[in-house]
Parts: C-alpha cells; sequence; structure tokens
C-alpha cells in the first residue's frame, strides 16, 4: 500500500477535455490574481492595502509561519489572537483586540472548517475593520451554504494543497482596494514573470510520478528514485528551482505567476466528486475511530470540503514514521510558528506538538481509508479516547 499525502496527477488530465461544470470560488471570481504561491498573493495584498504605513493586523496564533513572513516583509504589524483546540478563534479575545482598532482581522480557515463568520464579519462591520479570509486550506468548502473567500473583503487560496497541480495561488478581491497602497497606479499582481519551465516541469512529474506509484508501487518507486537522483544532479549543478510547499518567505519570486499548465487543468478536474470523496473518506476515519483515540471536537457540517483528517497523536515524529513504514505518507502540521509564542502555554501549542495530517483526498478510496484506520489502531499511535 502506497498513500501518498497529496493528490497526485493522472497523466489522462494532459489530454482530457474540459469538464461540464461551473467552476468553484475562487476560479469564478471576477476580481482575482493567480500566483506561483499563495504567499505572495498576502505579500501583494498587504502592499496594496498600504500596511506598511500603519495600522494592525490581527492574526491567529495558530498559523503555518508563510502567511507571517509575507505580512512582516510587506511592513505590517501584528497582534495575536487565541485559536482554542477545536479550530475556533476565542471569541471574546478577539472583540477585545478589536477594541484597540486594529486595521484588519485576518482569518484562517483551518483544514476546509470553516470560523463563525457571522460573529466575525459582525464585529467587523461594527469597527470598521477590514477583514482577510486565508482559505489556504480550505479551497471549495462553505459557511452558511455561501463559499469560504466570499465573506471577506479579501481572500487567499492556495489551490496545490487541494488539486494535483504543481503549483497556485489565488486572492480575490471582493472590495476595492483604498488608495494609498503601493500597487495603487497598477492592478494587484499585474506584470507577473512566467515560473520557471524547470520548475513546473519537475513538479509536473513528481506528481504523475505519485500517481504511477501509489497503482503501481515497485516500478513508481524505481521512477522516484531516478527522479529524485536528477534532483541531486540539478542541485549539485546550482540549478535553481522555484519550490512549493516549503516554509518561509522569498521576496525574489513574489512577481512570479502561475504556469500557464495549471491554468489547462484546472477546468479538466471534477470538482463535486472530489468534495465529496474527501468528505466520504473524513467520515470512514472518523466512525472507525472515535471512541478509539481523541478526536478534536469538529463537526463535518453540509458544506464543509476536508483538507486532511486531524488525528491526535503522542509523538508527531514517530507516529509520521510508523505510518509512513505502512505506506501512509503523512505531514507533521505546523510544528512551528511564530518564535516569540513557542514556550506559551496554548491550545495553538497544543496542536502543534501533536496534530498529525492524514491524507483523504481525491485519490484515497473507501477501501483505503478504512486500511488507514486499522493500521492507526493497529500502531496505537493516536491520543487515547
Amino acid at each position: 500500500m502506497y498513500i501518498p499525502a497529496w493528490p497526485s496527477l493522472n497523466p489522462a488530465y494532459f489530454v482530457k477535455s474540459s469538464a461540464l461544470q461551473s467552476l468553484p470560488f475562487p476560479l469564478n471570481c471576477t476580481s482575482k490574481t493567480y500566483f506561483y504561491v499563495a504567499r505572495s498573493g498576502i505579500y501583494h495584498l498587504a502592499r496594496a492595502l498600504g500596511l506598511d504605513k500603519g495600522g494592525t493586523v490581527l492574526v491567529p496564533d495558530y498559523h503555518h509561519g508563510n502567511e507571517i513572513f509575507a505580512l512582516r516583509a510587506a511592513g505590517a504589524r501584528l497582534r495575536y489572537y487565541p485559536v482554542k483546540k477545536n479550530l475556533e478563534p476565542d471569541l471574546d479575545a478577539v472583540a477585545k483586540l478589536c477594541e484597540e482598532n486594529p486595521r484588519v482581522l485576518y482569518v484562517t480557515h483551518f483544514i476546509g472548517f470553516p470560523q463563525p463568520m457571522a460573529e466575525l464579519q459582525a464585529l467587523c462591520r461594527d469597527k470598521g475593520i477590514m477583514l482577510i479570509e486565508d482559505c489556504a486550506l480550505s479551497f471549495m468548502s462553505e459557511y452558511d451554504r455561501k463559499p469560504l473567500g466570499t465573506f471577506g473583503d479579501y481572500s487567499i487560496f492556495c489551490l496545490y494543497k487541494s488539486l494535483p497541480v504543481p503549483n497556485g495561488g489565488v486572492l480575490a478581491v471582493n472590495s476595492p482596494l483604498p488608495p494609498g497602497g503601493e500597487d495603487e497606479k497598477a492592478p494587484l499582481g499585474a506584470n507577473l514573470n512566467c515560473a520557471s519551465k524547470l520548475s513546473v516541469a519537475a513538479r509536473s512529474i513528481e506528481l504523475t510520478l505519485q500517481w504511477l506509484r501509489s497503482r503501481y508501487e515497485t516500478c513508481g518507486r524505481a521512477l522516484f528514485t531516478l527522479k529524485r537522483a536528477a534532483g541531486r544532479t540539478l542541485s549539485a549543478g546550482r540549478v535553481r528551482r522555484v519550490p512549493v510547499g516549503d516554509t518561509g518567505f522569498d521576496l525574489s519570486i513574489v512577481n512570479v505567476g502561475m504556469s500557464p499548465i495549471c491554468h489547462t487543468l484546472l477546468p479538466r478536474f471534477e470538482y463535486n466528486w472530489i468534495k465529496e470523496t474527501r468528505r466520504r473518506n473524513f467520515r470512514v476515519l472518523e466512525e472507525r475511530l472515535r471512541g478509539t483515540v481523541s478526536l478534536l471536537d469538529i463537526k463535518l457540517n453540509e458544506g464543509v470540503c476536508p483538507l486532511f483528517f486531524p488525528l491526535l497523536v503522542k509523538d508527531k515524529q514517530s507516529a509520521s514514521r510508523d505510518l509512513w513504514q505502512a505506506g501512509i505518507e503523512t505531514v507533521e502540521f505546523w510544528n512551528r510558528g511564530d518564535a516569540d509564542l513557542e514556550h506559551q502555554k496554548s491550545d495553538a501549542n497544543f496542536l502543534r506538538r501533536h496534530l498529525l495530517e492524514v491524507p483523504i483526498h481525491q485519490d484515497v478510496t473507501a477501501n483505503a481509508a478504512e486500511r488507514m484506520a486499522e493500521e492507526i489502531i493497529r500502531l496505537r499511535i493516536g491520543m487515547a479516547a
């Protein structure tokens, strides 16, 4: 068994015609900009809003880090609000911070599960605060039957976390940009450069080999070995490639746009099927594990498109290693955040220590989801219920 952490790219998509369907938000948004990675969109938005000229941005203490790097690189001043173990903000703490007249409330929808947007929208409206939605982990999720990303003034998405594309971030603009920002005289994200063909080809090949390996493991593993050897050769020759999925912020690539192959692939995916498959796999794991391991207090409400199954484990590193030995690739989710917060006793730091990302993406069959649950129980890696 081999189950990759991220969805793989079926080579048939390279020749398939576009699916007869309406595209989900933000792909159907009239005012949007495609970037190579989402953090570049965050940076450009912060500069366009003039956040370097004053005003505070309220951000969650549970975060990846790339969004924090991007905001700080753009000159924004940050204040943190607490996120609870159920992945929702402490609304009382947020309301108290909003009394200090921040300029922006930055809201992250974690792993597909919406934040309480009715309350947060009302708070921003009453206080005159701009609302930014970070939907990097929540493509295709809905709240109150409306797509996430449509509630805020601006929203950011990361396509390659949910779809088998080599890169792609989207910035959706729902409200006019205020005057005075750096990009006032030009459209947001204008004059973006083309991505490196080598970077795009390398990642596209990797996604396709991943698909092959999940179906023909011996052959796929051998080809993966060859691909990695080629990568090491390029690195030794100091051939620079633009990465995705890494942690950090590189100012030199903020003006790189999403690659043409992504634009070609996006109309070809079956979005309804992707969403329903993820929901089914989440339910399979939740039903099999409930009562056996400790689960987050979250509900798969109607409209939620989960990015992965959040498994609480005793030791993330050893649990990830044990599952990899069983053929299941996981991700040690958000191990580190802002260094200033690392020593605080908080729910965010509990989640950083114990939350492991188990794949439930569209390549995972119902049978494979059952087998993953069996392995998790057999290995006894989950926190006791």
